[in-house]
């Protein structure tokens, strides 16, 4: 599954249209193989979106569960933990490493 795509079912506040939306493209993009399309493949690439947006907005209001509502900063403090734990310490690159103010 691509990374960039994110559970949105069971949070609080809900998930939103643009939150879908994003996903949707995400997807759409690993499937196409195009992070932009050539203007000969936007329409579909642009109708696929909108199709997969649809359709994940209907199972996502379809969906039930007795679980509470995840916290989207908890979620996000242990995917940050989990990305830390794989990853190590983020390091400054020698770049920006020159720029740090101490």
């Amino acid at each position: 599954m691509c990374r960039n795509i994110r559970p949105l079912f069971n949070f609080e506040p809900p998930v939103t249209e643009d939150e879908v939306r994003a996903a949707s493209l995400q997807f759409v993009r690993k499937i196409s193989g195009f992070a932009k399309p050539s203007k000969l493949n936007e329409a579909a690439f642009l109708a696929a979106v909108d199709g997969v947006a649809e359709v994940s907005a209907k199972l996502l209001r379809s969906l039930e569960t007795n679980a509470p509502p995840r916290d989207r900063e908890e979620e996000a403090a242990k995917a940050k933990a989990r990305a830390a734990e794989r990853y190590g310490p983020a390091k400054l690159s020698p770049q920006r490493a020159n720029t740090h103010v101490h």
